[in-house]
């Protein structure tokens, strides 16, 4: 299934910002709250939350209610998806650069000759 175009630019915007990458790599290891996610940064809960707010737009995190806490979770498929569309283009530089491997060898046997 090929993404749609809105949602790999919100993936890719919101992988855009480290903050938010360290958010995810977070969030891989299992769920958190707010201040849980804003421990390890030198900034305040409402900017946490700002990126938390990204991220949920983007569909990559969805958040919960437990009680008084909220947690965040990992929502997966969107990277799957960005993954997915960026294998296409591996498997083109990977094809080039076979190709250009080829090419080197023929040319060095024939110089050889």
């Amino acid at each position: 299934m090929q993404p749609n175009g809105y949602q790999l630019d919100a993936t890719f915007a919101a992988l855009a910002d480290p903050t938010r990458r360290a958010i995810l790599a977070r969030l891989a290891s299992g769920e958190a709250t707010v201040t849980e996610l804003a421990a390890p940064f030198a900034m305040s809960q409402p900017a946490i939350s700002k990126h938390l707010r990204v991220l949920e737009r983007a569909g990559l995190i969805s958040r919960g209610r437990d009680a008084q806490r909220r947690p965040s979770r990992l929502v997966a498929q969107p990277l799957a998806a960005a993954n997915e569309w960026l294998e296409n283009y591996r498997q083109f530089w990977e094809g080039s650069f076979h190709r250009l491997d080829e090419l080197l060898d023929e040319m060095k046997s024939k110089e050889r000759r």
